[in-house]
């Protein structure tokens, strides 16, 4: 088992955000973490990645108990983490962004000669080939969710967590999108991501599990899941059913 998620519990003063949320993950699952806003999703990104401690509860990536380290040292064990806003070095190039992954992540570039080379595959791949050169702060909001993307790829990671990459995109660059997580998934990467557009989870995911108000409500095969009247209720709607 690739993530265990052990009866995570994560509290902000009298608001339990996480109660008692247990799941596990499998070495190239893709997984979908869906729920109504506030049900603890970004939430739980962050206590697997160590950006908050949990309140109670363990997080095992790859048989090592890492509830307690920094973010540095869980994305140095080979998890990489996209944000609903992204955060690339404005003042660097969109190259030199993804090469710092490339020299400082899991697996880090033997030189860098091998960082730039391996850096420019990653931007070919997100489709950012020819803005290498360009300044970080000079990409839209689009080109920047495929820098986030790109970044985190050059870490080399194990397991990647998608928060909300598509959200804000046109029906064309979600396509696009789908399609470079289902690439992602053919060549054996690891993804939870949490989305909210339903038709691509259902499309690209594995299994889904679902968040409601800091519980875990459901969790199996995407079509049972999207059918479960409880999931309904909370999160699809009646509307979603009768399609």
């Amino acid at each position: 088992m690739l993530l265990q998620v052990e009866r995570l519990t994560k509290s902000f003063g009298g608001l339990m955000a996480l109660s008692n949320v247990s799941f596990a993950i499998e070495a190239g699952e893709t997984v979908g973490l869906i729920g109504p806003n506030g049900s603890g999703k970004s939430t739980a990104f962050n206590v697997i990645t160590g950006a908050f401690p949990p309140t109670s509860g363990k997080v095992i990536f790859n048989g090592e108990d890492i509830t307690a380290l920094q973010a540095n040292q869980v994305a140095i064990r080979g998890i990489a983490r996209t944000f609903q806003l992204v955060r690339p070095f404005l003042h660097l190039t969109v190259l030199q962004n993804v090469m710092a992954g490339r020299m400082y992540g899991h697996t880090p570039a033997s030189s860098r000669a091998r960082a730039e080379t391996e850096a420019k595959e990653i931007l070919a791949f997100v489709g950012l080939a020819d803005k290498g050169h360009l300044k970080a702060n000079a990409l839209t909001v689009v080109e920047r969710k495929r820098l986030e993307l790109g970044r985190c790829l050059a870490i080399r990671p194990k397991l990647l967590l998608l928060d909300e990459y598509m959200a804000g995109l046109t029906s064309t660059e979600v396509q696009v999108a789908i399609a470079l997580i289902s690439e992602l998934s053919a060549q054996g990467m690891t993804v939870i991501f949490v989305e909210h557009i339903v038709k691509a989870v259902v499309k690209l995911c594995n299994r889904v599990i679902v968040l409601n108000a800091g519980k875990k409500i459901a969790d199996g095969p995407a079509g049972a899941v999207t059918q479960n009247p409880e999931v309904i209720v909370a999160y699809l709607g009646k509307k979603y059913a009768a399609n």
